[in-house]
């Protein structure tokens, strides 16, 4: 219970990939209970490779999924995008040998392209 409450108290709570892996019942009411608490109070980033409107089949609890959504979609920003695996992401990704354009490389050792 300690730890909930410490992370209802964060300024920035970023859960990221949302519904990667399979989460029980009582850990989905634990999120509730955190994004409740945090609810108009602080911030909260969530990322997912699963579309919103898939969330209710990941948490496999329609009035818990409804109740997450709640707190979560309203005075919220939401981005949604979308993209194909390129073929410099998919080397990074696989950890495979050096991709053939040298760009890649170059992006993924300095984050400003320099």
């Amino acid at each position: 219970m300690k730890l909930l409450k410490r992370l209802a108290r964060v300024s920035m709570l970023v859960i990221d990939d949302f519904g990667l892996v399979a989460a029980t019942g009582k850990q989905y009411r634990d999120l509730l209970e955190i994004l409740d608490d945090r609810h108009g109070q602080s911030a909260t980033l969530i990322t997912s490779q699963f579309p919103v409107s898939q969330w209710h089949e990941l948490i496999n609890d329609a009035t818990l999924a409804d109740a997450i959504l709640d707190r979560l979609v309203h005075n919220a920003y939401r981005l949604e995008i979308k993209a194909t695996a390129t073929p410099c992401a998919t080397s990074f990704i696989k950890r495979t040998k050096q991709p053939k354009d040298t760009n890649c490389a170059k992006v993924r050792s300095d984050p400003n392209g320099a």
